[in-house]
């Protein structure tokens, strides 16, 4: 028999690991409003987890004329310093810094993904009581961003492990759709608003209610703690 090989653990951020989706949210509705546009707030929803460049493309869809390319390349940065004057209020989600920590003694390897740039992702390393110098696969790092499976794809490669041993957990069905791209096992939590069967059909082999969550059941992803 050949020796059992261990899961690595690649996470997505937003919504996975700290609880920020919403606060993304206002931040692309304030962004819109900065340049005279509207879209309905759940219609931004459906969107998080995607890359900046893909929301835009998806937004030019919804609005038509009303987006000019003056204004697409300016709705990036808009939403970055929005997001960021709402930061105060984003938390970890419940089990997320015990998550980490317990892959961490087991010596599993794990790493975080986002379609977040580093300049706001970068933050969620002392909110998540890592340290500063942590790698982290963020969207100025690949070519493409979630759907595309390039993040993951490079957080595996970095921690020197075969993709499909890689287990991904994310919030949305962009992750999942990602993971299934890459080869991975995709394992989905309902803490960035996605429903369970919406993550299930995207590609959830479980689907768990956020970080503590999963953390109760890492035995059904076969991840054995110390007796």
């Amino acid at each position: 028999m050949s020796p059992r090989k261990e899961s690595a653990f690649l996470f997505d951020l937003d919504g996975t690991l700290i609880d920020s989706v919403y606060q993304h949210v206002i931040a692309w509705r304030e962004a819109l409003e900065e340049v005279g546009l509207s879209l309905a707030v759940w219609k931004i929803h459906r969107r998080i987890g995607m890359s900046g460049g893909l929301f835009v493309t998806a937004l030019r869809r919804e609005l038509g004329d009303q987006l000019d390319d003056e204004t697409v390349a300016r709705l990036p940065d808009l939403h970055t310093r929005a997001y960021l004057s709402h930061y105060d209020s984003v938390r970890p989600l419940p089990g997320a810094t015990e998550l980490l920590a317990e892959l961490t003694e087991q010596g599993i390897p794990w790493m975080i993904a986002t379609s977040g740039e580093e300049r706001s992702a970068g933050r969620a390393r002392a909110l998540l009581g890592l340290a500063e110098d942590l790698p982290m696969v963020t969207r100025d790092q690949v070519r493409y961003a979630k759907p595309d499976p390039d993040l993951f794809l490079t957080a595996a490669a970095r921690l020197e492990v075969d993709i499909a041993e890689a287990i991904v957990v994310g919030d949305s069905v962009w992750d999942l759709l990602a993971a299934r791209r890459a080869g991975a096992l995709g394992v989905g939590l309902l803490s960035g608003g996605y429903g369970r069967e919406e993550l299930i059909y995207a590609g959830a082999f479980r689907v768990y209610e956020d970080p503590g969550d999963l953390l109760a059941h890492l035995d059904e992803l076969g991840v054995r703690r110390p007796s």
